[in-house]
């Protein structure tokens, strides 16, 4: 008796994407900005975070400014984590300043933390 196998994509295990997404966003939160003791997503930084069901990744993110000393290394931080995630299969990072980043969009977290409230 020979056994039957299933096709090769329905015996590839991938990973849900609502628990790809909670992995995404906690790979996410251990990016900081070197000069604030905020991980990215509570400073705001994160505008969208998209999971698509082949596990790419899309992130649209901001910085603090244009002219953020950390303009290359927080996106190739942001990339490096992402890819590292089992299940993913590509990530990219794209940069916008718009709308500007302004302190509205911190956390109460980020917030309390920076002082401001």
């Amino acid at each position: 008796m020979s056994e039957e196998k299933a096709p090769i994509d329905q015996q590839l295990s991938t990973v849900s994407i609502p628990d790809l997404q909670e992995k995404v966003l906690n790979a996410i939160k251990t990016v900081y900005d070197p000069e604030i003791p905020v991980d990215i997503y509570e400073l705001g930084l994160i505008y969208e975070m998209s999971i698509y069901p082949v596990n790419n990744v899309y992130v649209l993110m901001t910085l603090t400014s244009p002219s953020c000393p950390s303009a290359e290394v927080i996106p190739g931080e942001v990339e490096q984590k992402l890819k590292a995630i089992e299940g993913v299969n590509e990530v990219k990072v794209e940069i916008t300043f718009d709308p500007p980043y302004s302190q509205d969009m911190m956390s109460e977290a980020a917030k309390l933390e920076l002082g401001f409230l």
